[in-house]
């Protein structure tokens, strides 16, 4: 393992005085566009030899896309991209890396049925007579890895070391062809406390080397840790670019979520969201402890029927983690869940459905919607899943479902047969809905049900929430527009770095400015 100690960042002050003249990376008016949309739109970016530069921005903001523009993945519209002073247009991830730029992805991307040695050298094998150098190979692994402080057999097979030692062996691939921008892409969202550290260790050495780091990661405090600069994406727009010890947390947070406007809840009908729980009310669920190991730690919360809580925080905070161990998406590590004060338990989503739990996913696209399948098929899924597929939903059942819930939602075109691919964003989180509000749910857990559709189509999702709490629906509502969350919540869960840090009441109060202070610092009275 790693013997490191805790290093102060540098003042504002020293990193400027510090700073080289010139940038290894120049991207000046980066635009990228896709059918339809434009990912990126004139964006400017610089990274500095000998700094960890953070990227930060929400779901979309563009970090991804603007890597990609870099390595050659994603074809530029307009701009230009200058290495060492030198126009470049990489062809891809390989070009990039012959000319000194390697990316390591939060999905380690190695052969873990294979040695340490033939990751790090996979694609640089030294040969001899024909065939490799297995001497050799391990003696050059030994040297990287003794760079990252790593003290492991190069000949021990990958598998067998934890996450963070796969990491850094990835770092280590990475830097044999004497990479001078090394681009770390949620590096540490796997990884606990000290694994943390073990990699910040290294990052500090390669920027003493040198080496110009670009790091993407939705942990404020690991920002603040390890970088000296951060740009912030918004929308695909370059929001600002600010040396990190001169840029507060509470400005950073609002500077990357800011820009949600009223128009887009302005027609939600009003809800007296001063509690919808009464004194002698009962909880409908009640999770003690409950937390998982890397995604969420530990959490209490009680649920009641008839009530909207809101789930705040930063994209990667732990909201969507908390919301699928309630539905047995992922299985808890500790704690309980009690329903209607009986002990139960959730360990897949078959056993929620079966309680009366349905949740839809924030990826629409890829656990959400089939597209190849008509609406009317996607509706009834979630109702023939609670079923069990040995129970066929008899037609005349199904139909008499599909039309109630195409009429209530408001669904178009009203057409049951239409392939829900050709529907828009909106009637497809519709079609979605509906799948789940079919199953007679107790309490529904909507991650994100607004992003991506339209303002009319939000409104009306946004009103949907409103009556169904008003029936007696318990309804947990994640959104990263906190607007959203201040309109329709009686309560407001607020998560910050895979920990629930505060639970509010909404009110007069409680505004905008508040959520953003609470998400910033992690602290409720501030």
């Amino acid at each position: 393992m790693i013997a490191s100690t805790p290093q102060q960042r540098p003042t504002a002050a020293t990193e400027a005085e510090h700073q080289p003249t010139s940038p290894i990376v120049q991207m000046s008016g980066i635009t990228v566009e896709f059918p339809g949309v434009k990912a990126l739109e004139n964006v400017d970016f610089r990274l500095f030899p000998g700094e960890v530069h953070a990227l930060m921005g929400e779901n979309g903001a563009g970090k991804s896309t603007l890597i990609k523009a870099l390595t050659g993945v994603n074809q530029i519209a307009s701009g230009s991209i200058t290495v060492n002073a030198t126009p470049i247009r990489f062809s891809g991830p390989a070009d990039a890396r012959e000319n000194g730029i390697s990316t390591v992805y939060q999905e380690v991307n190695l052969c873990t049925n294979l040695t340490v040695a033939e990751n790090i050298m996979l694609g640089s094998e030294p040969r001899r007579f024909g065939g490799l150098d297995w001497r050799s190979m391990r003696r050059q692994a030994a040297v990287f890895l003794k760079r990252m402080g790593l003290n492991i057999d190069p000949g021990s097979s990958l598998g067998s070391h934890s996450l963070a030692v796969q990491q850094l062996v990835a770092i280590s691939r990475a830097m044999v062809v004497d990479a001078k921008v090394l681009i770390l892409d949620e590096p540490t969202s796997s990884l606990d406390t000290d694994e943390v550290e073990q990699l910040f260790a290294v990052m500090r050495q390669l920027r003493e080397d040198g080496v110009a780091i670009l790091f993407v990661s939705h942990f404020l405090d690991q920002i603040y840790a390890i970088s000296d600069r951060i740009t912030i994406l918004r929308n695909g727009a370059l929001v600002e670019e600010r040396l990190t010890g001169e840029l507060p947390q509470r400005e950073l947070v609002s500077l990357m979520i800011a820009g949600t406007s009223d128009a887009t809840v302005g027609q939600v009908i009003e809800r007296n969201v001063v509690s919808a729980r009464k004194s002698d009310a009962k909880p409908l669920l009640q999770a003690v402890g409950l937390g998982r190991k890397g995604a969420v730690q530990p959490f209490d919360l009680e649920l009641y029927p008839g009530e909207v809580i809101g789930m705040a925080g930063l994209l990667g905070s732990g909201r969507t983690e908390l919301a699928r161990l309630l539905y047995g998406a992922d299985k808890a590590d500790e704690g309980s869940i009690q329903l209607h004060g009986v002990q139960a338990k959730l360990r897949t989503p078959r056993q929620a459905l079966g309680h009366k739990i349905a949740y839809t996913s924030e990826d629409r696209k890829g656990e959400g919607v089939i597209g190849d399948l008509s609406v009317a098929e996607n509706i009834i899924l979630g109702l023939q899943a609670a079923r069990g597929w040995t129970r066929p939903l008899p037609a005349t059942k199904a139909a008499q479902v599909v039309d109630a819930y195409i009429k209530a939602l408001g669904v178009r075109p009203a057409n049951p047969q239409a392939l829900l691919k050709n529907l828009s964003g909106g009637n497809q989180q519709k079609v979605l809905l509906a799948r789940w509000l079919a199953t007679a749910p107790k309490l529904l857990l909507l991650d994100e049900p607004t992003r991506g559709i339209d303002i009319g189509a939000k409104t009306e999702i946004m009103n949907l929430v409103s009556e169904l709490a008003e029936q007696g629906m318990s309804v947990v509502f994640i959104s990263a527009e906190l607007e959203e969350v201040l309109r329709l919540s009686d309560r407001i869960v607020v998560m910050r770095d895979h920990t629930k840090v505060a639970e509010i009441p909404s009110s007069q109060d409680v505004d905008v400015p508040r959520l953003i202070e609470i998400i910033a610092t992690g602290e409720e009275n501030t």
